[in-house]
């Protein structure tokens, strides 16, 4: 008789700190077919979402005082809009992580 295997899965968390809560640890402690690794704390050069937010930091979000949530959400939609139609901004900051992108 051949013992079935479990699949594996591997997850790479940034430290978002819902990431670290204890009952997802014992969640994942508690499954053998689970492993997971964490991002240093700020580690821009392996996240290509860093250089997104760094592109709204200083287009959109510099120089402004955001009247109150909505004004803020509203100005994050414009600044990502104006981002999704350059795609080579995009492939810009994944370039900068050194990860390739590959059609599926």
């Amino acid at each position: 008789m051949t013992a079935t295997r479990r699949p594996s899965l591997v997850v790479i968390w940034d430290n978002l700190n819902v990431h670290r809560d204890r009952r997802l640890r014992a969640f994942i402690d508690a499954q053998d077919w689970i492993t997971d690794h964490y991002l240093p704390p700020y580690a821009p050069q392996l996240n290509p979402v860093e250089g997104i937010w760094s592109l709204l930091r200083r287009r959109c979000q510099a120089n402004t005082a955001f009247t109150d949530p909505a004004h803020l959400m509203r100005t994050l939609r414009q600044g990502l809009r104006q981002i999704q139609y350059r795609p080579a901004l995009v492939d810009g900051c994944l370039a900068g992580t050194g990860l390739r992108k590959e059609s599926p």
